[in-house]
């Protein structure tokens, strides 16, 4: 079976596809992620997704299928990435909480030998409850929150947070397995194909 290269560093990525049973390879993209105002969300995760997977292309061994993707949130109207400081992460959840938001994970597939590409997006929309300074304060104490959208994991503590999902919950944790099953079909690379 051909070997897949995860283009990311993100360790709910990486236990996502373990969780399949999948031989990978991490790869991280490594790039400095600039944002394109005039984009709109979807397009923006697809985009950035994109430029992940042509930087780990040049370096991917023959066979290679490259897979690469990237979260982000939106919140009236504004694009919400990752914060750079505890103090920024908890300034974006008090603007998020009582509120509803729209995730968004892009994603690219490509091809090493053929350079066959596949983009797509999945949105789903996560309702955060409403939450108290101290909840706040805590949370950022127990989670590492800098490398994550929004400044928050759905998983694990971060479950408390919400009241509601509406949507892939995975696309959430930063991966939409279905709909990157179904596209790596497309490339010939069936995990129930041997059950």
């Amino acid at each position: 079976m051909r070997m897949i290269i995860l283009a990311s560093s993100s360790p709910r990525r990486k236990q996502l596809l373990e969780s399949l049973g999948i031989d990978f390879k991490v790869v991280p993209s490594n790039i400095e992620e600039k944002l394109n105002p005039r984009l709109r969300i979807a397009a923006q995760a697809v985009e950035l997704s994109r430029q992940k997977a042509q930087a780990v292309l040049l370096k991917a061994p023959k066979g290679s299928i490259i897979l690469a993707a990237d979260t982000l949130v939106e919140l009236d109207g504004d694009l919400i990435g990752k914060p750079e400081t505890i103090e920024e992460a908890k300034r974006m959840l008090r603007r998020q909480q009582g509120k509803v938001q729209t995730v968004v994970t892009g994603f690219t597939i490509v091809d090493k030998d053929s350079e066959k590409v596949i983009s797509g997006a999945e949105e789903t929309r996560v309702w955060m409850r409403k939450l108290t300074v101290r909840e706040i304060d805590a949370y950022v104490r127990k989670e590492y929150v800098l490398d994550k959208a929004g400044g928050y994991a759905m998983q694990g503590i971060g479950s408390v947070l919400f009241e509601k999902i509406e949507g892939d919950y995975f696309n959430v944790v930063g991966l939409p397995m279905a709909k990157v099953f179904l596209k790596l079909k497309k490339f010939g690379f069936d995990i129930l194909k041997n059950f």
